[in-house]
């Protein structure tokens, strides 16, 4: 099997804080992001990308429960289903109008991709992964009371709601995801973290009401297809320790033990960095050779060492 790199784009990432979160703006934003993908293709690097959907799975939800006295109220797990239609169909026409201008033959290929979860994972009863907008407190405490909201500050940046983020367990469509890089298509895959599933009692497949960190699967993606890179794209430029505070630091390079030490501190929240910091320590704990956390538009410019955080064993 071809060796592939995986990238693994933040939800958030996808989004310009200075433009509306439209449907035009996010497809201006993510054909910018598209151009160092198109690099490396260029350079015969193979790819495997991967998308967070926080924001957008949680317009969808707000839609549907707006909508919920005219039209049934659409399950979380096909809220996650179509964010994976979405965003693949927005990362593939991008990235395909990218290569065609540039004369580059390559094929680009979104899977709708399922992740088996645990239907008795503790994170049920404890949701931890934000949605939707950002929002002040005040509004978050409205919604609270009047949509049952659970909602957490997430890094300073305002009040979100949360819901289950469950571990991922095994990707039910990495056969095919493994087939596709042999032909040398560009995959798009695990959007949004997957599409949670468990088997019922009955040995039905059922879809399961929760939002997988798009991170940690991509780390159980990138460890299965022994990826040589694993990079985590983000809205910042590298890892910071203290972050926002005065004494805030750059690591430009750092290693797993220093991580886990600053992580016990609780440096990296969970709505935020925490799961990345996590998914790469995963990823070279199982083997993985480098791990990247970087912006979207400094890609080709980390694989050479020369932006974001490199992660190395110890």
């Amino acid at each position: 099997m071809s060796q592939a790199i995986v990238v693994a784009m933040g939800g958030n990432s996808l989004l310009d804080p200075g433009l509306p979160p439209t449907v035009e703006n996010q497809f201006a934003v993510t054909l910018r992001y598209m151009q160092p993908v198109a690099d490396l293709i260029a350079e015969g690097k193979t790819l495997v990308l991967t998308h967070g959907n926080g924001p957008q799975v949680g317009f969808m939800q707000l839609r549907s429960e707006i909508a919920r006295d005219q039209v049934h109220e659409v399950p979380l797990d096909s809220l996650v289903a179509n964010s994976q239609g979405s965003l693949g169909y927005m990362i593939q026409r991008d990235l395909r109008q990218t290569l065609q201008a540039r004369n580059i033959p390559a094929e680009v290929a979104t899977i709708v991709t399922e992740v088996e979860v645990d239907p008795a994972d503790p994170a049920f009863a404890k949701p931890t992964k934000p949605v939707g907008k950002f929002y002040s407190a005040e509004q978050a405490e409205e919604f609270k009371i009047t949509r049952g909201w659970q909602v957490v500050e997430d890094a300073g940046r305002g009040w979100r709601r949360v819901v289950p983020s469950p571990q991922p367990k095994l990707i039910t469509q990495l056969s095919t995801i493994k087939k596709l890089i042999d032909l040398g298509i560009t995959v798009i895959c695990c959007g949004g973290g997957g599409i949670p599933i468990a088997p019922g009692q009955d040995g039905r497949i059922r879809g399961i009401e929760a939002v997988i960190d798009k991170d940690r699967a991509s780390a159980l993606l990138a460890i299965a297809l022994k990826a040589p890179t694993f990079v985590v794209t983000t809205g910042v430029d590298v890892i910071y320790a203290d972050f926002k505070k005065p004494t805030q630091r750059a690591l430009p390079t750092t290693t797993v033990s220093e991580l886990k030490a600053l992580h016990a501190q609780g440096q990296f929240p969970a709505g935020s960095m925490g799961p990345k910091v996590e998914a790469v320590i995963d990823y070279l704990e199982a083997g993985g050779d480098t791990a990247i956390i970087c912006r979207p538009e400094h890609l080709a410019l980390a694989l050479q060492g020369k932006a974001g955080t490199r992660i190395f064993k110890d």
